[in-house]
């Protein structure tokens, strides 16, 4: 079941007893807890209705006894696992013992006055487990990972207009470039472009970039990409814009070196047939990460990616030794880049 799927599911009132949400977007995957509290327990009942444990200090036997035991003085009640490392690969290490065949019991015959709402906080669970695969064909297991790309950019684009705002063309995605892929922050950052922009306002990419701020990863990240586009006076104005705000030469040159990096491994992926999803998974990055890459990497040759890889390990030597100027030794690097 996908989490489409299960909103619709539950706005109809079909409740499933119990819910498995795993994945490493966090931010959706507490939505849909909220969204699903919300159509389940009313206000006035979440003091007694709301329960929480955490498999770390609580065994799972005792939060099954939890399930079976009849709510006091409310309809129905949601209780929210954390932790629940019995449905990944991997040996628990807890001083916690747990007894997965109670939960397998108690979804032969759930209670009908609970909900038990499962959260494991990790890309992937063990799908040899019987305690997953008994979810899987009778509760809802759903996946909260990072949204692709272009799924991503509808997401930005439909955040603000739930507050009726909209992006000129270019501007939404250029809040991805400046604040990252993180939902949480995005979020925060479209909160403020709506407030600043007003009620059925446009959001102009002069705001985008007067308001969200950039992280050193991601002034690192539109400096490269001016590198690759031979913008050298915007390449060396981000540059010295790093050093005013004080980060080290060195730390600069390494995060360079990493976005390099990648460029050339998604290059090399690419060019064996590997889909963008495949390629983030297997490079660990966020898969709009991936896209900007692969739109880099068309503007290198893979040699010419090594021979820069290699230049900024020289110059991480010099640097760390003394024999060149930090500041100058990066500055003359992104000069020769460009040139």
């Amino acid at each position: 079941m996908d989490v489409k799927t299960a909103v619709k599911a539950v706005k109809q009132g079909d409740i499933s007893p119990v819910y498995l949400l795993y994945g490493t977007e966090k931010y959706q995957m507490n939505e849909f807890v909220s969204f699903l509290v919300e159509q389940t327990i009313s206000k006035e009942e979440r003091d007694f209705a709301l329960v929480h444990y955490d498999l770390a200090d609580t065994p799972l036997q005792q939060v099954v006894e939890e399930a079976e035991m009849v709510p006091f003085m409310v309809p129905r009640k949601v209780i929210l696992v954390q932790d629940a490392s019995v449905f990944t690969a991997g040996k628990d290490q807890g001083k916690v013992e747990h007894r997965p065949e109670s939960l397998l019991e108690y979804m032969n015959n759930p209670a009908e006055y609970s909900i038990l709402v499962f959260i494991v906080n990790q890309e992937k669970l063990d799908e040899r487990k019987k305690i997953v695969k008994s979810v899987k064909s009778s509760g809802a297991l759903l996946s909260f990972m990072p949204l692709g790309s272009e799924d991503l950019l509808k997401w930005v684009g439909k955040k603000a207009k739930e507050q009726d705002c909209t992006f000129e063309e270019g501007a939404a995605e250029l809040v991805i470039r400046n604040a990252g892929t993180q939902l949480q922050t995005l979020a925060a950052e479209i909160d403020k472009l709506c407030l600043y922009a007003g009620k059925g306002g446009i959001i102009r990419t002069d705001m985008v970039d007067q308001l969200i701020a950039r992280s050193t990863e991601q002034n690192v990240f539109a400096l490269v990409e001016d590198i690759a586009n031979l913008r050298v006076d915007r390449a060396l104005s981000i540059f010295y814009e790093l050093l005013k705000q004080k980060e080290e030469p060195i730390k600069i040159a390494a995060l360079i070196a990493r976005q390099f990096r990648i460029i050339l491994q998604v290059k090399d992926l690419a060019g064996q047939s590997f889909s963008q999803q495949q390629i983030a998974s297997q490079l660990g990055l966020h898969p709009y990460a991936v896209k900007i890459a692969g739109e880099q990497a068309r503007k290198f040759q893979a040699a010419q990616l090594k021979q820069i890889l290699s230049r900024l390990g020289t110059l991480d030597y010099q640097m760390k030794t003394g024999a060149v100027d930090k500041v100058l030794g990066l500055e003359l690097f992104l000069l020769r880049l460009a040139a």
